[in-house]
Protein backbone atom coordinates (compact mmCIF):
# COMPACT_ATOMS: atom_id res chain seq x y z
CA UNK A 1 0.00 0.00 0.00
CA UNK A 2 3.14 2.19 0.28
CA UNK A 3 3.30 2.75 -3.51
CA UNK A 4 0.49 4.96 -4.10
CA UNK A 5 1.94 7.33 -2.28
CA UNK A 6 5.03 7.49 -4.51
CA UNK A 7 3.08 7.63 -7.57
CA UNK A 8 1.28 10.77 -5.85
CA UNK A 9 4.39 11.89 -4.53
CA UNK A 10 6.15 12.13 -8.08
CA UNK A 11 2.72 13.97 -9.57
CA UNK A 12 2.47 16.06 -6.45
CA UNK A 13 6.43 17.16 -7.20
CA UNK A 14 5.34 18.43 -10.55
CA UNK A 15 2.39 20.48 -9.47
CA UNK A 16 4.26 22.22 -7.24
CA UNK A 17 7.04 22.78 -9.04
CA UNK A 18 4.52 23.85 -11.95
CA UNK A 19 2.32 26.11 -9.27
CA UNK A 20 4.32 26.83 -6.06
CA UNK A 21 4.68 24.92 -3.55
CA UNK A 22 1.44 26.68 -1.33
CA UNK A 23 -0.81 25.20 -4.11
CA UNK A 24 -3.26 22.13 -2.96
CA UNK A 25 -2.44 19.74 -5.78
CA UNK A 26 -5.06 17.64 -5.06
CA UNK A 27 -4.33 13.85 -5.95
CA UNK A 28 -6.19 10.85 -6.29
CA UNK A 29 -4.60 7.44 -5.14
CA UNK A 30 -6.85 4.93 -6.58
CA UNK A 31 -5.45 5.26 -10.46
CA UNK A 32 -1.42 4.94 -8.92
CA UNK A 33 -3.12 1.89 -7.00
CA UNK A 34 -4.79 -0.03 -9.75
CA UNK A 35 -1.60 0.30 -11.98
CA UNK A 36 0.46 -1.05 -9.32
CA UNK A 37 -1.64 -4.08 -8.89
CA UNK A 38 -1.86 -4.55 -12.62
CA UNK A 39 1.99 -4.75 -12.58
CA UNK A 40 2.21 -7.11 -9.54
CA UNK A 41 -0.31 -9.65 -11.12
CA UNK A 42 2.14 -10.05 -13.58
CA UNK A 43 5.07 -10.16 -11.97
CA UNK A 44 3.32 -12.43 -9.37
CA UNK A 45 2.90 -15.10 -12.37
CA UNK A 46 6.86 -15.94 -12.13
CA UNK A 47 6.87 -19.47 -10.50
CA UNK A 48 9.60 -19.38 -7.45
CA UNK A 49 11.83 -17.14 -5.76
CA UNK A 50 14.87 -18.22 -7.58
CA UNK A 51 13.67 -16.82 -10.79
CA UNK A 52 13.13 -13.12 -8.82
CA UNK A 53 16.65 -12.50 -8.10
CA UNK A 54 17.88 -10.16 -10.61
CA UNK A 55 15.16 -8.35 -9.28
CA UNK A 56 16.08 -8.55 -5.76
CA UNK A 57 19.62 -6.85 -7.07
CA UNK A 58 17.57 -4.13 -8.51
CA UNK A 59 15.56 -3.10 -5.38
CA UNK A 60 19.00 -3.03 -3.36
CA UNK A 61 20.35 -0.53 -5.62
CA UNK A 62 17.37 1.09 -6.03
CA UNK A 63 16.91 1.33 -2.08
CA UNK A 64 20.15 2.45 -1.14
CA UNK A 65 20.18 5.51 -4.15
CA UNK A 66 16.77 6.96 -2.45
CA UNK A 67 18.21 6.67 0.95
CA UNK A 68 21.15 8.24 -0.07
CA UNK A 69 19.57 11.13 -1.55
CA UNK A 70 17.28 11.60 1.29
CA UNK A 71 20.37 11.64 3.93
CA UNK A 72 21.81 14.50 0.94
CA UNK A 73 19.15 16.48 1.01
CA UNK A 74 18.53 16.06 5.23
CA UNK A 75 22.12 17.27 6.01
CA UNK A 76 21.96 19.75 3.53
CA UNK A 77 19.03 21.66 4.36
CA UNK A 78 19.81 20.94 8.14
CA UNK A 79 22.95 23.05 7.64
CA UNK A 80 20.83 25.71 5.69
CA UNK A 81 18.92 26.95 8.60
CA UNK A 82 22.29 26.87 10.33
CA UNK A 83 20.94 25.31 13.81
CA UNK A 84 18.91 22.58 14.99
CA UNK A 85 14.99 22.72 14.98
CA UNK A 86 14.56 19.58 17.06
CA UNK A 87 14.77 19.21 20.84
CA UNK A 88 16.15 16.11 23.56
CA UNK A 89 12.70 16.08 24.64
CA UNK A 90 10.93 15.53 21.11
CA UNK A 91 7.21 17.28 20.50
CA UNK A 92 6.27 19.11 23.55
CA UNK A 93 3.18 18.22 25.58
CA UNK A 94 0.56 20.75 26.20
CA UNK A 95 -2.42 23.30 24.59
CA UNK A 96 -0.98 25.07 22.16
CA UNK A 97 -1.18 25.27 18.42
CA UNK A 98 2.18 23.03 17.97
CA UNK A 99 1.85 20.60 21.60
CA UNK A 100 0.13 17.09 21.98
CA UNK A 101 -1.55 16.03 24.82
CA UNK A 102 0.55 13.29 26.59
CA UNK A 103 -1.31 10.36 25.49
CA UNK A 104 -0.95 11.36 21.77
CA UNK A 105 2.77 11.55 22.61
CA UNK A 106 2.92 8.15 23.95
CA UNK A 107 0.50 6.63 21.27
CA UNK A 108 2.99 8.04 19.00
CA UNK A 109 6.56 6.89 20.32
CA UNK A 110 4.39 2.97 20.27
CA UNK A 111 4.08 3.58 16.97
CA UNK A 112 7.65 4.82 15.91
CA UNK A 113 9.04 1.52 17.53
CA UNK A 114 6.60 -0.39 14.95
CA UNK A 115 7.95 1.75 12.03
CA UNK A 116 11.81 0.73 13.08
CA UNK A 117 10.67 -2.80 13.84
CA UNK A 118 9.35 -3.20 10.17
CA UNK A 119 13.13 -2.00 9.06
CA UNK A 120 14.17 -5.31 10.82
CA UNK A 121 11.50 -7.81 9.79
CA UNK A 122 13.38 -9.86 6.92
CA UNK A 123 14.36 -12.66 8.89
CA UNK A 124 10.97 -14.35 7.27
CA UNK A 125 12.87 -14.38 3.40
CA UNK A 126 16.46 -15.51 4.64
CA UNK A 127 16.11 -19.23 4.37
CA UNK A 128 14.27 -18.42 0.67
CA UNK A 129 17.68 -16.52 -0.05
CA UNK A 130 19.92 -18.99 1.13
CA UNK A 131 18.67 -22.01 -1.28
CA UNK A 132 19.47 -19.55 -4.00
CA UNK A 133 23.36 -19.50 -2.53
CA UNK A 134 25.66 -21.64 -4.48
CA UNK A 135 28.72 -23.71 -1.97
CA UNK A 136 31.73 -23.44 -1.60
CA UNK A 137 32.19 -21.30 0.36
CA UNK A 138 29.25 -22.64 3.13
CA UNK A 139 25.78 -20.97 3.25
CA UNK A 140 25.95 -20.38 6.66
CA UNK A 141 28.57 -18.38 6.64
CA UNK A 142 27.77 -16.70 3.68
CA UNK A 143 24.61 -15.46 5.16
CA UNK A 144 26.11 -14.45 8.46
CA UNK A 145 28.11 -12.21 6.90
CA UNK A 146 25.36 -10.78 4.26
CA UNK A 147 22.72 -10.15 7.08
CA UNK A 148 25.44 -8.51 9.16
CA UNK A 149 26.08 -6.29 6.40
CA UNK A 150 22.20 -5.56 5.72
CA UNK A 151 21.45 -4.91 9.39
CA UNK A 152 24.49 -2.98 9.87
CA UNK A 153 23.52 -0.35 6.44
CA UNK A 154 19.90 -0.80 7.39
CA UNK A 155 20.96 1.04 10.42
CA UNK A 156 23.26 3.51 9.84
CA UNK A 157 20.83 4.60 7.14
CA UNK A 158 18.22 4.50 9.77
CA UNK A 159 19.65 5.95 12.03
CA UNK A 160 21.41 8.66 10.23
CA UNK A 161 18.12 9.37 8.04
CA UNK A 162 16.07 9.96 11.59
CA UNK A 163 18.14 12.21 13.27
CA UNK A 164 19.24 14.40 10.35
CA UNK A 165 15.46 14.68 9.11
CA UNK A 166 14.43 15.56 12.76
CA UNK A 167 17.37 18.29 12.97
CA UNK A 168 16.24 19.58 9.83
CA UNK A 169 12.71 19.72 10.31
CA UNK A 170 12.15 19.46 13.75
CA UNK A 171 8.47 18.34 15.04
CA UNK A 172 7.06 19.51 12.03
CA UNK A 173 8.89 16.41 10.28
CA UNK A 174 6.72 14.50 7.73
CA UNK A 175 6.23 11.05 8.15
CA UNK A 176 8.51 10.20 4.84
CA UNK A 177 10.72 13.19 3.70
CA UNK A 178 10.61 11.98 0.48
CA UNK A 179 6.63 11.43 0.05
CA UNK A 180 5.86 13.32 2.58
CA UNK A 181 7.41 16.94 0.95
CA UNK A 182 9.76 17.80 3.40
CA UNK A 183 11.48 18.92 0.44
CA UNK A 184 10.24 20.00 -3.13
CA UNK A 185 13.67 21.68 -4.54
CA UNK A 186 15.08 20.08 -6.82
CA UNK A 187 11.56 18.42 -7.78
CA UNK A 188 13.85 16.81 -10.25
CA UNK A 189 15.83 14.80 -7.65
CA UNK A 190 12.57 14.40 -5.45
CA UNK A 191 11.29 12.81 -8.52
CA UNK A 192 14.10 10.28 -9.60
CA UNK A 193 14.42 9.28 -5.88
CA UNK A 194 10.45 8.72 -5.95
CA UNK A 195 10.85 6.89 -8.86
CA UNK A 196 13.87 4.49 -7.26
CA UNK A 197 11.45 3.96 -4.06
CA UNK A 198 8.86 2.51 -6.83
CA UNK A 199 10.91 0.47 -8.46
CA UNK A 200 12.04 -0.85 -5.20
CA UNK A 201 8.51 -1.83 -3.87
CA UNK A 202 7.55 -3.96 -6.90
CA UNK A 203 10.46 -5.55 -6.23
CA UNK A 204 9.83 -5.53 -2.43
CA UNK A 205 6.71 -6.95 -2.70
CA UNK A 206 7.41 -10.22 -4.62
CA UNK A 207 10.65 -10.53 -2.69
CA UNK A 208 8.08 -10.82 0.57
CA UNK A 209 5.01 -12.68 -1.07
CA UNK A 210 6.92 -14.91 -3.08
CA UNK A 211 7.75 -17.20 0.67
CA UNK A 212 4.00 -16.58 1.03
CA UNK A 213 3.06 -17.94 -2.28
CA UNK A 214 5.32 -21.03 -1.99
CA UNK A 215 3.48 -22.13 1.49
CA UNK A 216 0.40 -21.86 0.60
CA UNK A 217 1.19 -24.07 -2.89
CA UNK A 218 2.81 -26.32 -1.16
CA UNK A 219 0.51 -26.81 1.19
CA UNK A 220 -2.64 -27.20 -0.79
CA UNK A 221 -0.38 -29.05 -2.95
CA UNK A 222 -0.31 -31.91 -0.29
CA UNK A 223 -3.55 -31.76 0.18
CA UNK A 224 -4.89 -31.92 -3.12
CA UNK A 225 -2.11 -34.07 -4.59
CA UNK A 226 -4.45 -35.42 -7.65
CA UNK A 227 -5.71 -32.22 -8.86
CA UNK A 228 -4.93 -31.57 -12.25
CA UNK A 229 -6.05 -27.77 -11.83
CA UNK A 230 -3.50 -27.14 -8.88
CA UNK A 231 -0.77 -29.59 -10.44
CA UNK A 232 -0.96 -28.83 -13.96
CA UNK A 233 1.17 -26.77 -16.73
CA UNK A 234 -0.53 -25.81 -19.87
CA UNK A 235 2.21 -24.29 -22.54
CA UNK A 236 1.14 -21.67 -24.14
CA UNK A 237 3.64 -19.74 -26.99
CA UNK A 238 4.27 -15.62 -26.39
CA UNK A 239 5.31 -12.94 -28.93
CA UNK A 240 8.82 -12.49 -28.85
CA UNK A 241 9.13 -14.58 -25.56
CA UNK A 242 9.09 -18.22 -26.42
CA UNK A 243 7.02 -20.79 -24.73
CA UNK A 244 5.58 -20.33 -21.50
CA UNK A 245 4.14 -22.63 -18.49
CA UNK A 246 1.52 -21.55 -16.96
CA UNK A 247 -0.54 -23.01 -14.32
CA UNK A 248 -4.30 -22.30 -13.57
CA UNK A 249 -4.05 -22.40 -10.04
CA UNK A 250 -0.91 -20.18 -9.93
CA UNK A 251 -2.95 -17.34 -11.73
CA UNK A 252 -5.71 -17.92 -9.65
CA UNK A 253 -5.15 -17.66 -6.37
CA UNK A 254 -1.57 -15.50 -6.73
CA UNK A 255 -3.96 -12.92 -8.83
CA UNK A 256 -6.49 -12.97 -5.72
CA UNK A 257 -4.22 -12.54 -3.63
CA UNK A 258 -2.85 -9.05 -5.23
CA UNK A 259 -6.49 -8.28 -5.87
CA UNK A 260 -7.18 -8.12 -2.40
CA UNK A 261 -4.07 -6.44 -0.78
CA UNK A 262 -4.60 -3.91 -3.77
CA UNK A 263 -8.34 -3.82 -2.01
CA UNK A 264 -6.87 -3.36 0.69
CA UNK A 265 -4.60 -0.47 -0.15
CA UNK A 266 -6.95 1.43 -1.46
CA UNK A 267 -9.38 1.33 1.47
CA UNK A 268 -6.32 1.89 4.06
CA UNK A 269 -4.28 4.82 2.78
CA UNK A 270 -2.57 5.13 6.10
CA UNK A 271 1.64 4.60 5.27
CA UNK A 272 3.28 4.76 8.99
CA UNK A 273 0.17 3.63 10.82
CA UNK A 274 -0.12 0.41 8.76
CA UNK A 275 3.81 -0.33 8.15
CA UNK A 276 3.92 -0.41 12.19
CA UNK A 277 1.24 -2.61 12.73
CA UNK A 278 2.81 -4.76 10.12
CA UNK A 279 6.27 -4.74 12.02
CA UNK A 280 4.85 -4.75 15.18
CA UNK A 281 3.36 -8.03 13.47
CA UNK A 282 6.34 -9.38 12.55
CA UNK A 283 9.32 -8.33 14.44
CA UNK A 284 8.99 -11.09 17.88
CA UNK A 285 7.54 -14.01 16.55
CA UNK A 286 10.14 -14.18 13.37
CA UNK A 287 13.02 -11.94 13.98
CA UNK A 288 13.27 -12.51 17.62
CA UNK A 289 11.67 -15.37 18.63
CA UNK A 290 12.19 -18.36 16.38
CA UNK A 291 15.81 -17.36 15.59
CA UNK A 292 16.82 -17.67 19.55
CA UNK A 293 15.29 -21.05 19.95
CA UNK A 294 16.62 -22.57 17.69
CA UNK A 295 19.86 -21.12 18.46
CA UNK A 296 19.22 -22.26 22.08
CA UNK A 297 18.73 -25.79 20.53
CA UNK A 298 20.93 -25.99 18.43
CA UNK A 299 23.87 -25.09 20.63
CA UNK A 300 21.98 -27.25 23.57
CA UNK A 301 22.17 -23.85 26.02
CA UNK A 302 21.44 -24.78 29.37
CA UNK A 303 17.84 -23.79 30.63
CA UNK A 304 18.77 -21.24 33.56
CA UNK A 305 22.44 -20.58 32.67
CA UNK A 306 23.88 -17.26 32.42
CA UNK A 307 23.51 -17.27 28.66
CA UNK A 308 19.96 -18.82 28.53
CA UNK A 309 18.47 -16.15 30.58
CA UNK A 310 20.00 -13.12 29.02
CA UNK A 311 18.21 -14.77 25.43
CA UNK A 312 14.74 -14.95 27.47
CA UNK A 313 15.22 -11.20 28.78
CA UNK A 314 16.09 -10.35 25.06
CA UNK A 315 12.92 -12.28 23.69
CA UNK A 316 11.27 -10.71 26.38
CA UNK A 317 12.06 -7.40 25.58
CA UNK A 318 11.07 -7.88 22.05
CA UNK A 319 7.79 -8.79 22.58
CA UNK A 320 6.85 -6.10 24.60
CA UNK A 321 8.04 -4.40 22.31
CA UNK A 322 5.99 -5.58 19.28
CA UNK A 323 2.83 -5.50 21.48
CA UNK A 324 3.12 -1.96 22.55
CA UNK A 325 3.88 -1.08 18.84
CA UNK A 326 1.02 -3.06 17.60
CA UNK A 327 -1.13 -0.98 20.23
CA UNK A 328 0.37 2.62 18.98
CA UNK A 329 -0.56 1.59 15.42
CA UNK A 330 -4.31 -0.11 16.01
CA UNK A 331 -4.60 3.66 17.54
CA UNK A 332 -3.14 5.31 15.00
CA UNK A 333 -4.97 3.80 12.61
CA UNK A 334 -8.27 4.04 14.92
CA UNK A 335 -7.85 8.13 14.56
CA UNK A 336 -7.15 8.08 10.97
CA UNK A 337 -10.20 6.46 9.98
CA UNK A 338 -12.32 8.72 11.77
CA UNK A 339 -11.22 11.88 9.44
CA UNK A 340 -11.35 9.02 6.03
CA UNK A 341 -13.81 8.08 3.50
CA UNK A 342 -12.52 5.07 1.39
CA UNK A 343 -12.27 5.42 -2.26
CA UNK A 344 -12.85 9.54 -1.98
CA UNK A 345 -10.07 11.00 -0.53
CA UNK A 346 -7.74 12.79 -2.04
CA UNK A 347 -4.07 14.12 -0.98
Amino acid sequence: MVHHFLYRAIKRSDCFHSNGDNSPCHISNNPYMITFGVFQIIFSQIPDFHRIWWLSIVAAVMSLSYSSIGLGLGIGKAFESGHSHGTIGGISIGHGPDDVSRATKVWQVFQALGNIAFAYSFSAILIEIQDTLKTPPPENKTMKRATLIGVSTTTFFYMTIGCVGYAAFGNNAPGNLLTGFGFYNPYWLINFANACIVVHLVGAYQVFSQPIFAVFESWIGKRRPHSRFIHNDHVMNVPFYGALSVNLFRLVWRTAFVFSTTIFAMLFPFFNDIVGLIGAYGFWPLTVYFPVAMYIHQQNIRRWSTKWVWLQILSLISLLVSIVAALGSVEGIYQDLKHYTPFKTKY
